[in-house]
């Protein structure tokens, strides 16, 4: 049930008392897309669900929804579905890339600002086998699993640590090579000298290409520090090959004396490799 606004002394019918505990219990109105969609104001208390074998979008905008309003968002096809920041603010300590069955809820709070609680997912792969001893069949005290290194080095890209911040005290310019194993979020604290490009890559010796698989996704930000003349990101890399991000409006300039946020959403969607990659820029000063 879509968020309602109710009278004293108004008499509910059954069918809106089911509809409101259906609400309360994360289910509300079975809202079914298929293809990207930007949230409005009377999706509030409802459940979106995606279905598409391709990618889509769910676009989150600003001065649509009070603090404390949620929306449930499941992607029930194969195409990855990504809750894209529009003019509102989007943060996750989970991933805003939905694979097929995944979901969450979209809490505000604010009518500009949003967190994604992400419903809990076992990652696949990960444990290749498990030898048990006496411990896992009941009563012992022993046990051997055997962890596929290259599967749990793609979860630790994937899942990633997202409260891991690598702050720098340096200036922006030239190449900045934005090692994903080393955080998932990059600072760079004094004021840009340049416009600079941004490579991605697993590390120094590991291309993100090899550490994805085909429908792997991966959210980084980084944050650029701005005096009196602005300078921003003009060239975006993967493994030091260009790539054009898709972006709510073009980004041209930077914010002077501010910090910008650039959010970057990569999807890799053909082992050739072939990305989708989608940026958002946002001004803090």
């Amino acid at each position: 049930m879509a968020k309602q606004t109710f009278t004293s002394g108004q008499v509910l019918t059954a069918a809106q008392m089911t509809s409101l505990q259906q609400t309360a219990m994360l289910g509300g109105a079975a809202n079914a897309k298929t293809a990207s969609y930007t949230l409005v104001a009377a999706d509030a208390g409802d459940a979106i669900t995606m279905s598409n074998a391709s990618a889509t979008t769910i676009t989150v905008n600003t001065g649509l929804f009070s603090a404390g309003d949620t929306v449930t968002i499941i992607n029930l096809g194969a195409g990855i579905c990504t809750i894209t920041a529009g003019t509102a603010t989007v943060a996750t300590s989970g991933s805003l890339a939905l694979a097929q069955n995944q979901g969450g809820v979209l809490r505000f709070t604010s009518a500009s600002a949003a967190i994604f609680f992400q419903f809990a997912t076992p990652a696949s792969g990960d444990i290749e086998g498990v030898t048990a001893g006496t411990g896992l069949s009941g009563g012992g005290t022993s046990g051997t699993v055997t962890l596929s290194i290259a599967s749990a080095q793609s979860d630790l890209v994937i899942k990633g640590f997202e409260e891991d911040v690598n702050v720098v005290a340096s200036a922006a310019t030239g190449t900045i090579n934005f090692d994903v194993s080393t955080a998932s979020v990059w600072y760079y604290t004094s004021n840009a000298t340049a416009n600079h490009t941004l490579n991605f890559r697993y590390s120094s010796g590991t291309t993100l290409n090899s550490a994805l698989a085909v429908g792997d996704a991966i959210t980084l930000v980084w944050l650029n520090t701005n005096g009196s003349t602005a300078y921003y990101p003009n060239v975006i890399q993967i493994d030091g090959s260009a790539v054009t991000p898709k972006v709510p409006a073009a980004i041209s300039a930077g914010n002077a004396s501010a910090i910008d946020a650039y959010v970057f959403t990569i999807i890799k969607t053909e082992a050739t490799p072939t990305y989708t990659v989608l940026e958002t820029q946002t001004k803090f000063a």
